[in-house]
């Protein structure tokens, strides 16, 4: 479950506030309004491969459908897919009809007195898989352990707690009469796990652990030449806190600029401030250990379904379920620096602790070094547009 594009949480730039105007009027999910639209009045819509997002879906649908997001106000448009699951047909061609009997399109917006562009603005970041190189056992060229999931870890489902637990914390550790926070990466580090701490592989250091960490899963390939991987197998729920953000907050690295390879390249060059860095980011990941072939899918995201680079997107699973499609109108990033118009339907397959609130997204850009290129570009306004399921197709509009 890739917690991708954590690294750039809290890095977005304010908008400036337009006039005075009404607020708006609507059905809430969470803080945000919903302002219906027509699909064919999405830019670009017409021109989008419906066939991609189409099959993304389906594998949404072929998951057991998980618990309903927090209740939403009385009013607000339901997100039972299940009519629509059952509709969905499996010929990419009939992708466009599809989309359009069975959903309705609403533009996200914040309440507020802003212009309606800037009520409309969200903010897009993208995560990807990287490959990293390891081994099954521990030596001087791989000391540091990738864990595997303890068996006294309970998470939490979306909106989900415990008695006497805070209730931002989304894992606890289970206890012969109840339950306790469980140990943050510090104490993790220090041992606090004990035979608990079941290593699954070991990597170069702990700068490629965070990597994997932060971006949920990983190929790693061992020195038989064997490719695995690490797949996400549950945190420790507690917060999390960007070590990029640390950096620049700290005055190590200027915010302009800021790659996945120059912040990760400055922490190794670094190594006594980068452990001290890295330890304040009491989140903690663990993993399970996959052999993909190499034409296998994606990782599985929050969702259960094998993520499609291009087409997957971790929101906030507090406000959205797992499925839904969102049409996203911005820009993408180029591996060589520039940029190209996004325009593009997307479905919910993943989350992250970092994306929070209901125009916040990462897409998921797929595995190696360009798609991470790109991912650590991707720190952009954009607009997100929900597709909400209707229990009933809409009947086609008869032609003249």
């Amino acid at each position: 479950m890739p917690l991708g594009g954590l690294i750039r949480a809290g890095l977005a730039l304010a908008l400036a506030a337009g006039g005075a105007r009404a607020e708006p009027a609507g059905p809430r999910v969470g803080e945000a309004v919903l302002e219906p639209v027509a699909l064919a009045q999405l830019p670009g819509f017409a021109a989008d491969d419906l066939g991609a997002a189409l099959a993304a879906f389906r594998f949404a649908c072929a998951q057991s459908p998980r618990p309903v997001p927090a209740e939403t106000p009385p009013g607000s448009p339901s997100q039972d897919l299940g009519p629509a699951c059952a509709a969905a047909p499996a010929d990419p061609a009939g992708a466009r009809a599809f989309f359009a009997a069975w959903f309705d399109a609403y533009r996200v917006t914040r309440p507020g007195r802003e212009a309606p562009a800037e009520r409309r603005a969200g903010f897009l970041t993208g995560y990807f898989e990287p490959e990293l190189d390891g081994a099954l056992k521990p030596s001087a060229a791989f000391p540091v352990p990738a864990l595997a999931r303890p068996d006294d870890l309970v998470s939490f489902e979306p909106g989900e707690t415990r008695p006497g637990l805070d209730a931002a914390l989304r894992a606890a550790q289970r206890l012969g009469d109840g339950f306790a926070p469980y140990p943050d990466r510090a104490a993790i580090e220090d041992g606090a796990l004990g035979e608990r701490a079941r290593p699954l592989l070991y990597l170069r250091d702990a700068v490629d652990l965070l990597v994997l960490q932060v971006q949920g899963s990983g190929r790693v390939r061992l020195p038989d030449g064997r490719v695995v991987r690490l797949a996400y197998d549950g945190r420790n729920g507690r917060p999390y806190t960007s070590v990029a953000r640390l950096i620049v907050s700290e005055g190590h690295l200027p915010l302009e600029g800021l790659t996945l390879a120059r912040w990760t390249g400055w922490l190794r060059a670094h190594p006594e401030t980068a452990q001290r860095l890295i330890r304040r980011n009491a989140s903690y990941i663990f993993f399970r250990l996959e052999e993909p072939p190499p034409e296998a899918p994606g990782p599985l995201g929050g969702g259960g379904a094998p993520l499609t680079p291009g087409r997957s997107l971790a929101v906030d699973a507090t406000l959205w379920r797992y499925g839904l499609p969102f049409w996203l109108e911005g820009s993408l990033p180029t591996p060589e620096g520039g940029s190209s118009p996004l325009a593009r339907l997307v479905i919910a397959q993943d989350t992250g602790s970092a994306i929070v609130g209901p125009a916040r997204g990462d897409l998921y850009l797929g595995t190696g070094p360009a798609a991470g290129i790109v991912a650590g570009l991707l720190r952009d306004p954009a607009r997100f547009t929900v597709l909400l399921p209707r229990a009933e197709a809409r009947m086609p509009e008869a032609r003249p």
